[in-house]
């Protein structure tokens, strides 16, 4: 998946984990839930954040498909039902084979805090994953954004200016070098990552058609990486 790029990775600010994802990513939908749901249970809310960054698999594999999608959730969601994975239930022709705009919102309300991009991020996802929300629609990424602490008017100004759009394909080209792995793939800022998290899987059968099988899941891990980051 991975060529060669000459762009560098941005440095890990301290007391922050990178996140480097695609929203149609599960896996990555997993390990976003269990930050959120962690850095709460160990009482890290203000101290550590999520810097979220683009691993856009669309350009590097084409639209995603909803089969990939479908089974994939099958499968994680056994593993993580509280991240709250369901099959697309919404009409075929809103699924949301791109999400390129979703990702620059998400980078658009990151530029008003880190706070903000993580918000929005997380609300995309469930927005998705849970209630099959088409991300991919201007109207919808908007919707999604509705209440969350941030600026609303900057977030459509920033989207229909197309203000980051640049800053996505940047990412991409960091997304190209050796560096990131895939989606998830996490920095700390003393230097450590971890792609995909505690989970090891293999998939049964023929991609899009058979479903992925976890061979080792260890949630504590994020336990460790929350701790780490926040001594850092």
């Amino acid at each position: 998946m991975t060529t060669t790029s000459t762009s560098a990775r941005p440095a890990t600010a301290p007391r922050t984990i990178q996140i480097w994802s695609d929203l149609l990513c599960p896996f990555a939908h997993v390990a976003v839930h269990r930050l959120w749901r962690t850095r709460t249970e160990l009482g890290l809310d203000d101290v550590v954040r999520f810097d979220h960054h683009v691993f856009p698999l669309e350009l590097f594999d084409g639209p995603h498909p909803r089969r990939g999608t479908d089974t994939e959730a099958v499968g994680l969601g056994q593993i993580e039902p509280a991240a709250g994975f369901r099959v697309w239930s919404a009409a075929d022709d809103l699924y949301p084979h791109t999400v390129l705009l979703a990702a620059e919102a998400v980078l658009a309300a990151k530029a008003q805090s880190l706070s903000a991009g993580e918000q929005l991020d997380r609300a995309l996802r469930i927005g998705f994953w849970l209630h099959s929300r088409s991300i991919s629609h201007r109207a919808v990424v908007l919707d999604l954004a509705t209440g969350l602490d941030l600026d609303h008017a900057r977030l459509t100004t920033d989207l229909d200016d197309g203000t980051f759009r640049r800053a996505v394909m940047d990412d991409f080209a960091v997304s190209q070098g050796d560096e990131i792995t895939g989606s998830p793939h996490l920095f700390l800022p003393d230097g450590s990552a971890e792609h995909n998290p505690g989970i090891t899987v293999h998939w049964e059968g023929p991609w899009a058609a058979g479903y992925p099988v976890v061979d080792h899941d260890r949630p504590e891990v994020f336990a460790d990486l929350l701790v780490r980051a926040a001594g850092n």
